[in-house]
């Protein structure tokens, strides 16, 4: 399991990064803060809602579907789709499809396999800060 984890950098967008599997996070923040991007890693939805809460600097979210706890990716998104409707969302998974029934209307979703990279280019298009 992930620990949480703080870029280190000061003036780079801040990105939660939410993920239950440790080489996983670990490979993605690499890739994120290499992209130019600070993040905030943790492993369950609901640790993401009190991060999100607690950190107003945060200005992307990048989550996996399936993570530790009750909540799954796609509650996730729905809650900070609805405490924070400008943040941009990116839904990733290997074993969901994206059901548009639980999408929020500005996240977006990526299938695995894929690379680090593709999400880090997927999030570039849609950040705003």
């Amino acid at each position: 399991m992930a620990s949480e984890q703080t870029g280190s950098s000061g003036d780079r967008p801040v990105i939660l990064l939410v993920e239950d599997e440790a080489l996983t996070i670990m490979d993605l923040g690499d890739v994120l803060e290499e992209g130019g991007y600070d993040t905030v890693q943790c492993a369950s939805a609901e640790r993401a809602l009190s991060i999100l809460q607690a950190r107003p600097d945060i200005c992307g979210l990048v989550t996996d579907v399936q993570l530790s706890g009750k909540t799954d990716g796609f509650d996730l998104a729905s809650s900070v789709a609805e405490a924070r409707p400008q943040l941009p969302i990116l839904i990733v998974s290997g074993r969901a499809a994206p059901d548009p029934a639980r999408m929020p209307e500005h996240a977006e979703f990526i299938a695995r396999p894929c690379t680090g990279e593709d999400i880090l280019d997927r999030l570039q298009r849609l950040m705003h800060c």
